[in-house]
């Protein structure tokens, strides 16, 4: 029941004798790899960053960087990592080992200044130095790559001209205000070699998942294989806590100590990990993370496309889950608010079977929901036709990487210059995520006007029952509601307002 091992730099090793709660990070350090670093034990700073094998998007195996705190080592069983350590080439009898291109560039470049933060920033980098298309129009000489602000070749502060991007290191906090000199690097490095071992490892399938049974202590740390096996599980054991990418548990158990008897995997679930585009709908499994979910959308649904970017970082979209931020029903959960107005519903499946529900009605309280013991989120559907005038607006104290203090989000069928329908969803404003209903009948039926928007943007701001707290006063936040819709108008291309 204990033989759960992990490959960690191409060493396959036991977990045992780490209890089930032990996280990746801990887990490493014990080992001796302490390039990997506590910093923020909160999934906020980077400086646990490691690569996971995954299934890829475009090709068998993308190299994933996740936050080693917020994981728990046993859900890495079967599974197979490579750490700051394991980047570089072992060299011969008495000879040092050859730096990987991004560490090597870190290093030429001043990218490393007290060095804390260092190993986080490389994993970051090299999971996006070997993503898949990024380097197809690289520079013929990668030091090309760090000509002015801009790059050489059209792109932005934020996009290399080697089609580096920087959000690849949102997640990642350097403590000597070393950006600079870290972007310089991140610009600089070229196209993996055709040698590259990891490189040539994503020609490879991934791990398969497997069924794991991790009991130590009279705790257990349990994944099943097939969602029948899961659910039939949740019904012997309702005191399971199930998680998929942790990134909210793993708070839970760093910050608040927070321990469970039995903690439940459903992240590897082929049955929750599935993404199908029908003649009516969209149907997203709960298990996929944000990041496969953009990538495989492709900007299809642009109102998701808008929420992705500000969903926290990348380091956590690589792990969190549309199931997970549901689950969880925080009144703060960015996602919500933006499938709210998409109409979506939740499929939730039992042992009794499945039913849907829509998302509106999904929510009764703080942190509640119609989900019955034992039942899990299998997907979300979103219906088509998708509404033409989306934004998703959140106000917050930080452009990334943050909490929102108020979010919003449009779906808008404008016809003629006259609001045909509204959808309106909002969070940061109440005890649960709500549809802004008033504000909706307010809008439809009436010229997109800046007399009717303005009209409308009073009712707004009057939705919902905003608390003061330390992200903003309830005064704040009505005013954000109210100003959301204005600038939605202000935004919105002339040809939609005749």
């Amino acid at each position: 029941m204990n033989a759960a091992r992990i490959t960690v730099n191409g060493k396959e090793a036991p977990i045992s004798p780490a209890a089930p709660h032990t996280t990746a990070l801990d887990f490493l350090r014990e080992r001796g790899l302490t390039g990997t670093k506590e910093g923020c034990a909160e999934g906020e700073c980077g400086a646990c960053s490691v690569l996971v094998a995954r299934p890829g998007v475009n090709k068998p195996t993308d190299w994933v960087a996740v936050n080693a705190c917020l994981v728990p080592v046993a859900a890495l069983d079967g599974q197979e990592i490579i750490t700051s350590e394991g980047l570089a080439t072992a060299g011969g009898p008495g000879e040092p080992p050859t730096l990987h291109p991004v560490q090597e560039e870190m290093a030429v470049r001043g990218g490393s200044q007290c060095g804390y933060c260092t190993p986080g920033f490389v994993c970051s980098m090299a999971a996006e130095y070997y993503r898949p298309g990024r380097c197809e129009h690289a520079p013929a000489d990668p030091a090309d790559s760090t000509e002015a602000d801009g790059g050489v070749d059209g792109t932005d502060a934020e996009h290399g001209p080697n089609g580096f991007d920087l959000h690849a290191l949102s997640g990642n906090l350097c403590r000597c205000t070393g950006y600079r000199p870290i972007r310089d690097a991140a610009f600089a490095v070229g196209a993996p070699a055709e040698d590259d071992p990891l490189a040539q490892r994503r020609e490879q399938a991934p791990p398969s998942p497997v069924a794991t049974e991790y009991i130590r202590d009279d705790s257990a740390f349990l994944r099943k294989s097939t969602l029948d096996e899961t659910l039939e599980l949740l019904r012997e054991r309702p005191d399971a806590v199930v998680v998929a990418g942790s990134t909210d548990w793993g708070v839970e158990v760093n910050i608040r100590s927070r321990r469970a008897n039995c903690v439940v995997a459903i992240d590897r679930l082929p049955e929750l990990r599935e993404l199908r585009v029908e003649s009516d709908y969209i149907e997203i499994g709960a298990a996929l993370t944000l990041t496969e979910i953009e990538r495989r959308l492709g900007g299809d649904v642009p109102l998701l496309a808008g929420l992705f970017p500000q969903f926290a970082s990348r380091l956590i979209r690589n792990g969190a889950t549309l199931g997970g931020n549901l689950g969880t029903g925080s009144p703060i959960g960015d996602s919500p608010p933006v499938l709210l107005a998409l109409e979506a519903s939740v499929v939730l499946a039992g042992v009794d079977g499945e039913r849907e529900v829509p998302l509106a009605e999904y929510f009764t309280g703080y942190r509640q929901s119609v989900r019955r013991p034992g039942e899990l989120i299998r997907s979300v559907r979103v219906p088509l036709p998708l509404s033409p005038v989306t934004a998703f607006h959140k106000i917050a104290k930080r452009r990334f990487d943050d909490i929102s203090s108020v979010a919003v989000a449009f779906a808008l069928d404008i016809e003629d210059g006259t609001v045909r329908k509204a959808r309106i969803g909002l969070g940061g404003v109440a005890a649960t995520p709500i549809r802004a209903f008033a504000t909706e009948a307010a809008l439809e039926g009436r010229p997109w006007t800046a007399e009717t928007v303005g009209a409308a943007a009073r009712v707004l701001r009057g939705e919902g029952t905003p608390m003061d707290d330390h992200r903003a006063s309830s005064l704040y936040r009505s005013a954000m509601l109210g100003q959301s819709l204005l600038k939605l108008h202000a935004q919105t291309p002339e040809a939609a307002k005749s």
